[in-house]
């Protein structure tokens, strides 16, 4: 178990390095709205992550038998997208020193990153190819260690968001509205080219991998 739990922590360092649209995501609103509206962002994020873990190792092989079903989920999920990154190159921010939330914001900040990912379906075909691939090649692993095992791997993805939230904050006092403006441009532009080509690609190529 212990070997899990270390093979777990690993891959999941590995994956927080990753970049996309939500990493964006999670740096703004840590810089706007201080660390705990990053870490109400990151679990947003983490609720998602473990719906799509849970789905990819529970049903794969009907997603692989039906996957006309993510035609219509990734047209849906690219304007979701598309709209985001035009709200984010669109909106004005302004930087407010007072980082004390609601529970009714910290609510929507969830709810946020929840959406972000939940409607992207490459994140799930990108799930399926990281638990498939860790089954594939791990012969011994059943359910009473796959789990344990992605626990860990999705337990540190969330450490190390909090940490990201947690530094991005604390730069944040040495940020100028006009380089945030920047930043939350660029985040825009980045879902927005995101989202263009996950919808180029099913219309296309028929594929979001």
């Amino acid at each position: 178990m212990i070997e899990v739990i270390a093979s777990g922590i690993g891959l999941g360092i590995v994956l927080s390095f990753l970049t996309g649209p939500a990493f964006f995501a999670l740096l703004k609103t840590s810089i706007e709205k201080g660390f705990y509206g990053g870490v109400s962002f990151a679990f947003g994020v983490f609720t998602a992550d473990v719906l799509y873990v849970a789905l990819s190792l529970y049903g794969s092989s009907y997603i692989a038998q039906e996957r006309e079903i993510l035609f219509p989920l990734g047209i849906i999920g690219s304007l979701v997208l598309l709209g985001v990154g035009i709200h984010y190159i669109r909106k004005k921010v302004t930087i407010k020193r007072t980082k004390c939330l609601s529970k009714r914001e910290h609510s929507g900040y969830f709810i946020k990153g929840f959406a972000m990912c939940i409607f992207n379906p490459t994140l799930l075909l990108y799930w399926i190819s990281v638990t498939s691939g860790v089954v594939s090649i791990s012969s011994n692993f059943d359910l009473k260690r796959i789990i344990p095992f992605f626990a860990c791997v999705l337990l540190t993805q969330l450490g190390i968001d909090s940490l990201k939230a947690f530094y991005a904050d604390k730069l944040s006092h040495k940020i100028e509205e006009c380089t945030l403006n920047k930043i939350n441009k660029f985040a825009g532009a980045l879902i927005i080219v995101f989202a263009l080509r996950l919808m180029y690609e099913l219309v296309f190529t028929h594929t979001i991998i």
